[in-house]
């Protein structure tokens, strides 16, 4: 992690620091759990909250969805609209850069997602995905796609477990907990581990755990 005057960066540093590393981060590509979860969905308004370069809202936006992509790094928001452009999805996509600590769009949406909404710091993880489902509109699904087990060439510590720079994984009941969903007026339609074939950065092949949770608002 970059250093900045003795201290590690947090927050909007550390995600600017994050994307300047190099022209693109991440694939472009949807993630295979999510889009397993999503491809029987009809189209209708989406949320993607932590959407960092848009592969996620892009996926949507090719498959009729009205996305609106959100993310604290102004680098990734940028990115993410020249894909939207090169794609031709700019009318159907819009993509807002801000703290989402601080973000207080009330729009509903049919669908809201998070994936991979994580960092190695302390934030207001919970409490964002507990306004999270406040964004849900009648009839619409929040679906939350999360880290639940490190990769071995991640550095020490056990499957789950937190050790430094990379903090403890959530379990399916922590993020039903962090979700805050009352039992009247929605119905948890999976909340369960799934495996992941990853590859590392030297061409290792590892399984790993995701954490998919997905609701309806009824």
């Amino acid at each position: 992690m970059t250093q900045h005057s003795g201290e590690e960066l947090v927050g909007k540093d550390f995600w600017e620091s994050h994307y300047g590393r190099s022209e693109r981060i991440w694939s472009g590509n949807v993630n295979s759990t999510l889009a397993a979860a999503l491809k029987d969905l009809a189209p209708g308004s989406a949320l993607d909250l932590g959407c960092g370069e848009g592969g996620d809202a892009l996926w949507l936006a090719a498959r009729g969805w009205q996305v609106t992509g959100v993310d604290i790094s102004e680098t990734a928001v940028a990115r993410a609209r020249e894909a939207a452009a090169e794609h031709g999805m700019s009318e159907s996509t819009e993509f807002i850069a801000v703290d989402l600590a601080e973000w207080d769009d009330q729009r509903e949406f049919d669908l809201v997602t998070l994936s991979f909404f994580q960092a190695p710091f302390d934030f207001q993880r919970a409490e964002i995905q507990r306004r999270a489902t406040e964004r849900v509109a009648v009839g619409g699904r929040i679906v939350v796609l999360s880290h639940g087990s490190h990769p071995s060439w991640a550095g020490p510590g056990a499957k789950g477990q937190g050790h430094a720079h990379h903090p403890a994984m959530p379990t399916v009941d922590d993020e039903l907990r962090a979700l805050g969903m009352p039992t009247a007026g929605w119905e948890v339609l999976r909340a369960e581990l799934v495996q992941r074939e990853v590859t590392g950065p030297e061409g290792q092949h590892a399984t790993i755990d995701d954490v998919l949770v997905v609701a309806r608002r009824s």
